[in-house]
């Protein structure tokens, strides 16, 4: 199962990288390698964890963490919305064809007041 880091913990760990590639003056791949290795984490993780990071800060073009959370609650609503609309045109549809059935009882009655042409 995978390991649940906090937020404090991803974002120390994405300025680690940076700071790393700053005073040591080395690529982007080598930081991420000597950081994610002292810190127990994989390579891919804490890659991602920058990438997300650089796009939260504006240095990258991408969905920002907050934007994505909002689009992800967007489609949840919408999928709900959806979900209520094809419930209330159904029960629109059987109380519509409700509503044009006569009933015996109406047929009976109805019939007594007949008059002839």
């Amino acid at each position: 199962m995978p390991k649940k880091y906090s937020l404090e913990f991803k974002e120390r760990a994405a300025r680690m990288v940076e700071d790393h590639m700053r005073s040591e003056d080395s690529s982007k791949t080598q930081a991420v390698h000597s950081v994610g290795a002292a810190l127990g984490v994989s390579y891919e993780t804490l890659r991602n964890w920058v990438r997300q990071a650089r796009i939260d800060a504006g240095q990258a073009a991408d969905v920002s963490t907050d934007a994505a959370e909002e689009l992800r609650q967007l489609r949840r609503e919408n999928a709900e919305l959806r979900r209520a609309n094809e419930i209330l045109r159904t029960a629109s549809a059987f109380f519509a064809a409700e509503l044009d059935r006569p009933t015996t009882r109406c047929v009976a009655l109805c019939n007594g007041f007949l008059l002839p042409f």
